[in-house]
């Protein structure tokens, strides 16, 4: 049989789909050509990525996975197979349908499919952009699409030494440098935990021991970009930031040293070693020193400018960030230094990195890049500012700093501005051309590799925003419930987007803004956040797309906040001019940062609006507010879907309780029950009705009935036939007139006319205690009648149904229930109950009908469900209703 494979390869690369690569692992699935499919394709691979320890390329591999399963389930309607393949050098996935009669892809991807704007044929185009290597092989019975990602070589590690450096040069430190070592097994749960650990962190080693770190850890996390806490622990080796919650709920910034060993027995481990952030000079490499002769301030010169960056790794842009900064004041022995990436306009500049000043000094805020004018107004040359002092709010990122000179310059790349870089003292005249040269020139020789990490960095970014999305967008589509909606919202953006959200939501375009669910990534805060954000007036239904900041919540946190403190040393004042009660301080911290709102519009109204927010002098960035407002869109149509949904089950529901009778009327002498069961979601209203009512010197109607179909027109047959039996019984018509006329109105109905089947009667209690029944059974289930000996048999015979033929001769019967006996009338979706091939039929109700001897009518109409539901698994696909009339024994004197 032969075999054609298609497909293209990297350079040098040799054409055998696996290559020499060694095989290591295999996991494979196979899924039914249904929707639903896609998403388990997805869960599978990323789950397996996940289990065989490659974070780096599950979200490519999720993305190329979900293209091609799409085609083969959805667009080829067949089965798929997804088998991923785990070698020494990356892994291999193949999705594997049975549709090969396709025309082979011969062209290019982009000119075989049409572009990236046709709706399918995008995985191949995918495969191109993504993987190392991909292909497409075809047989008599299956195509089969492949593609391969390759893993980055990870270094076990770089060693660093530094020369002597006099005692003036070393990093200043408390007098006690606590370090915390801490002991992780290949679970990722506690192990070892010293007394520095205890000491820094306020936990005895019993507290901890066994838990996950997972638990204690605050981990920043932004989608595609940040490695999760299980994937670093991981890592052979790893340096960074991050935070540990301690036993007194706040997080202390640590900076951390992981390094991955194993035991004699071959069981691998992390040790971790932490520090506080303000002493991570202990655990960080030391800059190196600078050129002893003269000329070494020079630009050209045997100077720092050589290892300034030093060695980071090549995708961790924020180390090599944070490293630079660092070096920057280290080189001109400033008090602070920061640096800022412009956005891709370059109209603005965001804070990325910086070190020397308060909280971050606000990470991800924005400054324009023209501050103003004259000569040091603009980001894109550099300046030399002698004393801030003298010039108030020249560099507003200063500003309450106690900073007095800095020295700024631009990165370019090719003449774009790409950042800036700055470095500032806390005394005056610290800095003058000489230093704006040697940063200058600093500059220069980082602008290019800080250009390539942030590239890099955005491409993660905009890979895991697709996967995001994809998994948001699956999540909201999978239920119509409002409230289920909301909660989903806020979950997906708590904490991936946000520290905390709140969603309102507007009835219509007369009603205000309420709030429907607030979430915070602390549980214990929730309650907190929402009882501010009741006193808070909600933000203006704006149509206007995009995130706004909206103030109002901060300045709300920060009053209460003063309120409590006040209260707190008794300064508050008495309670008539108290202007509201307080919140609490860590409250207040969690709310008091930026928050932003984004409108969830949709079908050309403002639904609501989602608000994030995040701490104390947190700041999001562009890009998280791109994927939120992505995220707001597909969030606001799945609102509305779920308030449409809501509408129309209520009116149906509506609609289907004004067809059934108010209640049953209390008949001398006889029991009556009735179980009416809709079937499906309730988005539909059925056609299956009863009634039980009274006529004249004590005669009672009664009817069951089941119009074809359902919905609006099934609905309308419905309530004609009830209003209609009601006033032509009371009329004074016997029961065969009664439906003669009752099919010439449904025939009067012309196109809407549906055929009905109908039970219909008239009971008569008599004194000595039976009931003579008059009946009429137009199509209908024949009435079952169980006497008190056990026989049950049918108590009419069956005539045409209503609403095929014009001129109907229809006939009565008389029936008499003795003392004891059951007369049972059902509607087709009991009798047609089934299993597979089994039906319940008559004969089954008949079975379950002769073991209700002596029952009540309650528990015959009871048993008879009970029956049915359990004759099969699945819920039940029709309406269903059980009509049960008994006349009791007499009771002994």
């Amino acid at each position: 049989m032969a075999v054609m494979r298609i497909g293209h390869r990297t350079r040098g690369s040799d054409e055998r789909p696996m290559g020499s690569a060694v095989i290591t692992a295999r996991a494979t699935a196979t899924f039914e050509p249904v929707g639903r499919s896609v998403a388990a394709a997805r869960a599978f691979v990323r789950d397996t990525l996940q289990g065989w320890g490659f974070p780096d390329i599950i979200d490519d591999a999720v993305v190329l996975t979900s293209e091609l399963v799409t085609n083969a389930v959805v667009h080829a309607g067949t089965s798929a197979e997804v088998l991923c393949v785990r070698t020494d050098s990356g892994v291999r996935i193949e999705v594997s349908d049975r549709y090969p009669e396709r025309e082979l892809p011969l062209q290019s991807p982009a000119r075989q499919f049409g572009g990236i704007d046709r709706e399918g044929g995008r995985g191949l185009m995918l495969c191109t952009a993504l993987a190392a290597r991909w292909g497409v092989e075809y047989d008599s019975t299956h195509k089969k699409v492949w593609f391969r990602l390759d893993l980055d070589d990870r270094p076990a590690g770089t060693r660093s030494a530094g020369p002597a450096l006099p005692a003036a040069a070393l990093p200043l430190a408390d007098a006690r440098v606590r370090v915390a070592v801490i002991q992780i097994d290949g679970t990722g749960h506690i192990s070892a935990w010293n007394d520095d650990a205890e000491h820094l962190f306020g936990y005895a080693a019993e507290q901890v021991t066994g838990k996950p770190l997972a638990d204690l850890a605050a981990w920043p996390h932004t989608p595609g970009t940040s490695t999760g806490i299980a994937e670093a622990l991981r890592l052979s080796r790893w340096e960074g930031s991050y935070g540990i919650r301690g036993a007194d709920g706040r997080v202390i910034p640590v900076y951390a040293s992981h390094l991955r060993v194993r035991d004699t027995v071959g069981a691998p481990s992390t040790v971790c070693l932490l520090v506080r952030d303000a002493e991570r000079a202990v655990l960080q490499s030391p800059p190196r020193a600078t050129g002893g002769d003269a000329g070494g301030d020079r630009p050209g010169s045997a100077d720092p400018f050589e290892v300034f960056i030093g060695s980071p790794a090549p995708d961790d842009l924020d180390g090599l960030l944070q490293r630079t900064v660092e070096r920057a004041r280290d080189m001109l022995d400033g008090d602070s230094a920061y640096l800022l990436l412009a956005t891709d306009d370059e109209t603005e500049l965001e804070v990325r990195a910086s070190t020397g000043l308060p909280s971050a000094r606000q990470r991800f805020a924005r400054v324009p890049v023209e501050a103003g004018t004259g000569r040091y107004g603009s980001a894109r040359m550099p300046s030399v500012h002698d004393d801030l002092n003298a010039v108030p709010g020249a560099v507003p990122l200063l500003t309450d700093t106690g900073m007095r000179s800095v020295v700024t310059v631009p990165l370019k790349v090719e003449g774009r501005l790409t950042g800036s870089l700055g470095v500032a003292a806390e005394a005056p005249h610290r800095y003058g051309n000489e230093e704006a040269l040697r940063l200058q020139f600093a500059a220069d020789r980082i602008a290019l590799a800080v250009e390539s990490a942030r590239l890099g960095e955005l491409e993660r970014l905009r890979r895991g925003s697709l996967s995001f999305l994809v998994e948001a967008s699956d999540l909201l589509a999978g239920t119509l419930d409002r409230d289920q909606t909301l909660a989903l919202m806020a979950q997906m953006t708590v904490p991936t987007l946000a520290t905390w959200c709140a969603v309102y939501t507007i009835a219509d375009q007369s009603s205000e803004p309420e709030l429907s669910y607030v979430l915070h990534e602390d549980e214990d805060l929730i309650d907190g956040l929402k009882a501010l954000l009741i006193k808070v007036a909600p933000p203006d239904p704006v149509p206007t797309p995009g995130a706004r900041p909206w103030p109002a919540p901060a300045r709300a946190a920060h009053d209460a906040a003063l309120r409590t403190s006040l209260r707190t040393v008794g300064l508050a004042g008495d309670a008539e001019h108290s202007p509201g009660p307080g919140i609490s301080l860590t409250t207040a911290a969690a709310v008091g940062g930026e928050t932003v709102v984004l409108p969830l519009v949709a079908r050309n109204r403002v639904i609501g609006m989602l608000t994030l927010g995040k701490p104390t002098d947190d700041h999001f960035r562009q890009e998280i507010l791109e994927l939120a407002e992505d995220l707001s869109r597909r969030a606001a149509l799945a609102l509305d879907n779920a308030r449409l949904y809501s509408e129309r089950t209520a009116i149906s529901q509506s609609l289907q309780r004004s067809l059934l009778p108010p209640g049953l009327p209390d008949v001398p002498g006889v029991e009556v029950d009735v179980i009416y069961r809709a079937a499906g979601e309730g988005n539909e209203v059925g056609g299956d009705f009863y009634d039980v009512f009274p006529i004249r010197d004590g005669a009672y109607g009664f009817a069951i009935g089941d119009v074809c179909g359902t919905g609006p027109e099934a609905a309308a047959v419905t309530g004609l036939a009830r209003h209609a039996l009601r006033l032509l019984a009371r009329e004074g018509f016997g029961g065969p007139a009664v439906l003669e006329r009752l099919n010439a109105a449904i025939l009067d109905e012309g196109a809407r006319s549906r055929f009905l089947t109908l039970l219909y009667g008239e009971l008569r209690p008599q004194e000595d205690g039976s009931a003579q029944l008059k009946v009429v059974c137009a199509g209908h289930p024949l009435p079952l009648r169980l006497r008190q000996d056990g026989t049950v048999e049918p108590a009419a015979d069956p005539q045409p149904l209503l609403g095929v033929m014009e001129d109907l001769e229809l006939y009565e019967q008389t029936v008499t229930l003795e003392p004891g006996d059951v007369l049972l009338c059902v509607t087709d979706g009991v009798t047609e109950r089934r299993e597979g091939s089994r039906m319940l039929g008559d004969d089954g109700l008949a079975d379950v009908l002769t073991t209700c001897t002596g029952l009540t009518a309650g528990a015959v109409s009871a048993r008879v469900l009970r029956a049915v539901e359990r004759f099969a698994a699945e819920p039940p696909s029709d309406d269903m209703a059980i009509l049960a009339m008994r006349m009791p024994e007499p009771r002994d004197e």
